[in-house]
């Protein structure tokens, strides 16, 4: 499988610039990308093909006075913002056919210099490497200094340098790993757990135990205000306007780095302890709308779980996510009596069929595991049949090998981008 393994860079002010100029130069050819398919449709005419708009759009406009400075960056750079134009187009006419899994998605939009995230990609016909004394050669860059966590388990097949909110360089690897290698890594057990997400703990398993929710977001808010309230006092066109920006895009950055730390520390624990794992599946847009909302973005369920699902699939685990409409706070653990919705205040309960008392998170996790099909009844015997293997969507998820795990303040924990 394909994962992304993500360092910090360091360009120093000349590669600043020519960084610059290629995200600049991508931006523009992809644009134009969208631009002459949107004057086709509208004329009537067949979408031009990648061919006919890598020749109109690089090669012939590298000779016009109005594109010449397109020469000054890596051709690589350019065909790939092609290929993203092409993909963004693909990903919009499979979601309105029904062909493409997850949410709909809308036909692409024009980038803009002002966007909060800047990224080219450089193939392996873009002639780059990793020198001797460990920098980036990028053509048309120079040699970045790199920061390295960890080393590489392979040889990497691209690289995308990305620039975020808050003016930080990432260089994001696409790694091709061995699956017979990573299941070796972590030999088997015969444990399994269930998985109950929340608010009050951040996860209550089915043995008892219980994550507290480190609730980044709530305690980074005093922070937040104060560089957001510097930022509106800042006048538009000003000089200091830029550097409150980055105040509070860095504000900001540091709190997702330290929640995706968490998730990346806890679903590894989990993966590496045990062989199957049952969790319920968040309703996160549902409750988005509710007066929880910055809670549960805050908590970050759906980036947890799709830790998980991938991690399961990469390690030879097995994760099963039950429906979300599946009463697993309402039912006995112990006799299966269902008991009726209950009000969150409700932390502790009695079954009035068996006279049982749950708390409430750990009845639940115990449910969660049993309706996945992961418990065992009294005989030995599994209660439901054997669980499906999870399925892994998208590629390039950022995985932490097991063991791998970085500490806090080190370079991947420092902002491990999407991309």
């Amino acid at each position: 499988m394909q994962l992304r393994y993500a360092f910090r860079l360091y360009p120093d002010a000349a590669q600043q610039a020519a960084l610059a100029r290629a995200f600049g130069c991508a931006r523009v050819v992809f644009n134009d990308a969208l631009r002459a398919r949107e004057d086709a449709r509208k004329a009537g005419q067949l979408f031009p093909t990648a061919g006919q708009l890598s020749r109109k759009l690089i090669t012939e406009a590298k000779r016009t006075a109005e594109r010449s400075w397109l020469g000054e960056v890596c051709a690589a750079v350019l065909q790939q913002s092609l290929r993203d134009a092409e993909k963004a187009y693909r990903n919009f006419f499979a979601s309105l056919k029904g062909t493409r899994k997850g949410p709909k998605v809308g036909p692409p939009r024009l980038k803009s210099r002002k966007d909060s995230r800047q990224s080219i990609r450089f193939t392996a016909n873009a002639r780059w490497s990793i020198t001797g004394s460990g920098r980036l050669s990028l053509p048309k860059i120079g040699a970045v200094k790199v920061k390295w966590s960890r080393t590489l388990p392979a040889a990497p097949t691209s690289v995308t340098v990305i620039k975020d909110a808050a003016g930080r360089f990432f260089a994001s690897f696409v790694i091709d790993t061995d699956p017979a290698v990573d299941q070796a890594r972590t030999p088997e057990t015969d444990r399994t757990i269930g998985v109950d997400l929340g608010l009050t703990h951040f996860a209550v398993l089915s043995d008892g135990a219980k994550i507290d929710s480190p609730r980044f977001l709530r305690r980074a808010e005093k922070k937040l205000k104060k560089t957001q309230k510097e930022l509106s006092r800042k006048q538009k066109g000003s000089k200091n306007r830029p550097k409150a920006r980055l105040k509070v895009a860095r504000a900001h950055a540091k709190v997702a780095d330290a929640r995706r730390e968490f998730h990346h520390q806890l679903s590894t624990k989990l993966i590496c302890e045990n062989q199957g794992i049952a969790v319920e599946d968040p309703s996160v847009a549902g409750l988005a709308r509710t007066k929880l909302a910055k809670s549960v973005h805050d908590a970050g369920w759906s980036s947890f779980v799709n830790m998980l699902e991938y991690k399961a699939e990469r390690y030879g685990r097995t994760l099963v996510k039950i429906g979300r409409f599946t009463p697993t706070s309402q039912t006995c653990s112990t006799c299966g009596a269902v008991d009726g919705p209950k009000p969150l205040n409700v932390r502790e309960w009695t079954c009035t069929a068996c006279g049982t008392v749950h708390d409430r998170d750990t009845n639940a996790a115990i449910n969660v595991k049993t309706a996945a099909g992961l418990a065992v009844s009294a005989c030995g015997a599994p209660v439901r049949p054997g669980v499906i293997p999870a399925q892994r969507e998208e590629t390039g998820s950022h995985g932490f090998p097991p063991g791998t795990v970085p500490r806090s303040g080190t370079a991947a924990s420092k902002g491990r981008p999407e991309s």
